[in-house]
């Protein structure tokens, strides 16, 4: 049976060359990067020579690099430092923000007594810009926790604006951009945001890995104690073999941005046509200016096709979502899709269909064909 992976917002399949260079540094460099010796300083090359090369693509300091075990961790250290070290007494967030960021503001609320605001977001899930800044203007020591591209939707926030809104009102700002890094550019000498947060496995890279941009001089502390790994910001020794991993996954997505993103824009593109064949009448969750590689489609079936309908399109050798994979053993809707979708669309059938280079037309023709026999 012919296959098609079309879940790329979930994770994403390894670059060859990624896997060779894992493969290489497992076999090679073995040594502890905190050793002295010649075992560790080798290792301590090969760690470095990455943060310098994830430093140069998103033109930061590598010094502005932490890494993590992925963007959760990450979202973790940047909210809890902001709370603990920053002094910050108001975080505001939206609520069809993932749950690494949103369930973190919870317990900040709890254990600390931190006020969480919910921006007031638009039609298809935009924040309200006059809304944010009339958060803002009350003078509270604030973080704000806005992502770029919606993990579940593809709705992109406009960075830019939110950045230079926050700094007009003394606000650090805080942007989960797992679903954006290595598939646009950031420059974030420009960009004004305070920190950023990454995850490998979602641009060709191993699972387990990731990054924290905390811009220089800021302030943040460690959640994680121990060594001095990191810059002090997070004890354990590094994982090296999945960090070079990363480096080489970020490289190759880069040098091949132009090309890659030309050929997923189009399978997108042809995938929209062909549903609006197969299925007219549905609707895009999110609007029509939604990130190049995700498409979240409401589709004209039954409520009753709602439950089955993965089961259905798995059986058939098509990997699809419903919304996060962190909540796909969820029956609950889509926290996201509450926000943005009237009550009674909230039941009916919604897929996230999330497209990688790897993907060919054959695999959307799969989707469709399938989609034509519920």
């Amino acid at each position: 049976m012919k296959k098609a992976y079309l879940d790329n917002a979930s994770t994403t399949a390894l670059r060859h060359e990624v896997i060779t260079e894992i493969t290489n540094v497992l076999q090679e460099q073995y040594g502890n990067p905190s050793s002295t010796h010649s075992f560790g300083r080798s290792a301590r090359v090969v760690l470095e020579t990455a943060r310098k090369t994830i430093a140069a693509l998103l033109n930061a300091e590598a010094r502005e690099i932490i890494f993590t075990s992925g963007g959760t961790e990450a979202d973790n250290l940047i909210l809890h430092s902001a709370v603990k070290d920053l002094k910050v007494k108001r975080i505001i967030t939206a609520k069809t923000e993932h749950h690494a960021v949103l369930t973190t503001a919870e317990a900040l609320q709890s254990q600390y007594g931190v006020r969480v605001d919910y921006v007031l977001l638009t039609q298809h899930g935009y924040p309200d810009m006059q809304n944010l800044r009339e958060l803002l203007q009350e003078e509270i020591p604030t973080l704000v926790s806005l992502m770029h591209v919606n993990n579940e939707t593809g709705v992109v926030f406009d960075l830019d604006a939110i950045g230079s809104l926050c700094s007009e009102y003394k606000a650090w700002f805080h942007s989960d951009t797992v679903q954006s890094v290595g598939k646009e550019i950031l420059d974030l000498n420009l960009l004004p945001v305070d920190f950023i947060t990454a995850s490998a496995h979602k641009f060709h890279g191993p699972k387990g890995v990731g990054f924290a941009y905390i811009r220089k001089g800021s302030g943040l502390k460690a959640m994680i104690y121990g060594g001095e790994q990191e810059k002090g910001l997070r004890a354990g020794t590094e994982a090296i073999h999945q960090i070079a991993g990363m480096a080489k996954a970020l490289e190759l997505s880069y040098k091949n941005l132009e090309q890659e993103k030309a050929h997923i824009t189009s399978l997108k593109e042809y995938l929209l046509q062909q549903l609006g064949s197969a299925m007219p009448g549905y609707k895009l969750n999110g609007g029509n200016n939604t990130f190049y590689n995700i498409v979240n489609v409401l589709l004209p079936l039954a409520e009753e096709v709602t439950a089955m309908i993965l089961f259905h399109l798995d059986m058939k050798g098509i990997a699809v979502s419903r919304g996060s994979a962190c909540q796909s053993g969820s029956v609950r809707p889509s926290h996201v899709l509450q926000e943005i979708l009237p009550q009674e669309e909230i039941k009916k059938p919604s897929l996230r269909i999330s497209l990688s280079h790897f993907n060919t037309k054959e695999d959307i023709d799969l989707l469709i064909s399938a989609l034509q026999s519920l």
